[in-house]
């Protein structure tokens, strides 16, 4: 088959995740373990991927400061290219373009306002919804979207069963892989890293052979960003920016013709508005 394959690797929906200290980078003491469960998680992903046929894979680092994987611990392999790092102009979805056959999500987490484990999307000091065309977005759909834009299908999603089933309904050809199910925001039901890791590795195989049969997910142009923001503060600042309209006290509008201008807008619109976090 030797498909070229693109992974965008969260954190907060791998296997026993729970708590904003077990991936926050800052902490000293279970960070260093969950981020080791993330980067076996990602191996399993690209060990399916390449029973399955899979050539070329480019692995995007996508969680908080974008350099968790454990390089040690991924397949020793030429074939294998890790992006890593931040920030970056595209986020969670840097170096995808058309060049790709499928894109696997790994480790990903409900949208903001869901009950459910860590919810949130983007930025979650400035991130309250965000939807585009009317569609309450997660960031595993904003993505979709972004890989739609140039043709290429989503075909596997792993995480949270609260992302899982949402995927389920926009991307119905893509695998599921649900790792645990939540008991609200803080607390899961989860399978063990390495049962969860194994039901990964084949979802991921059985996800590339459906690549043949995979659609492109994609927004109707024009395209309407509305974010709603968790304080007026931020859309104080958002509004600012170019084409951006304010149409609520804590919610701005952007209109594009082209979903990338679009995603790029709303990657630098949370990127700025996290500066009204420091006003007094």
């Amino acid at each position: 088959m030797n498909e070229k394959l693109y992974v965008s690797c969260d954190m907060e929906g791998t296997a026993g995740v729970c708590s904003w200290k077990q991936c926050d980078p800052g902490n000293a003491h279970e960070y260093p373990v969950y981020r080791r469960y993330m980067t076996q998680e990602v191996r399993a992903a690209l060990e399916g991927a390449r029973a399955a046929g899979a050539g070329e894979i480019v692995v995007n680092d996508s969680h908080w400061s974008m350099h968790n994987l454990l390089w040690d611990e991924l397949p020793e392999d030429g074939w294998l290219r890790v992006i890593s790092g931040a920030p970056k102009p595209r986020s969670m979805g840097q170096g995808l373009d058309g060049s790709f056959a499928g894109v696997l999500l790994t480790g990903y987490h409900a949208k903001a306002g869901e009950s459910a484990a860590l919810a949130h999307t983007m930025t979650g000091e400035v991130v309250y919804a965000v939807s585009v065309n009317g569609t309450p977005c997660s960031e595993a759909l904003i993505f979709a979207a972004l890989a739609g834009s140039y043709g290429v299908p989503v075909v596997l999603v792993t995480g949270d069963r609260t992302i899982v089933d949402e995927c389920a309904r926009f991307l119905p050809w893509a695998v599921g892989v649900a790792v645990k199910d939540s008991i609200g925001f803080s607390a899961v039901n989860s399978l063990t890293p390495r049962a969860a890791q194994e039901a990964i590795r084949e979802g991921a195989r059985a996800a590339v052979e459906r690549i043949p049969n995979a659609k492109p997910f994609v927004f109707a142009a024009p395209y309407e960003l509305v974010l709603e923001t968790v304080s007026a503060e931020h859309s104080d600042v958002i509004e600012l920016m170019p084409n951006f309209s304010r149409i609520g006290n804590r919610a701005v509008r952007f209109v594009a013709n082209d979903y990338r201008t679009l995603l790029r807008a709303f990657i630098v619109a949370t990127r700025i508005g996290a500066a009204a976090n420091t006003i007094a």
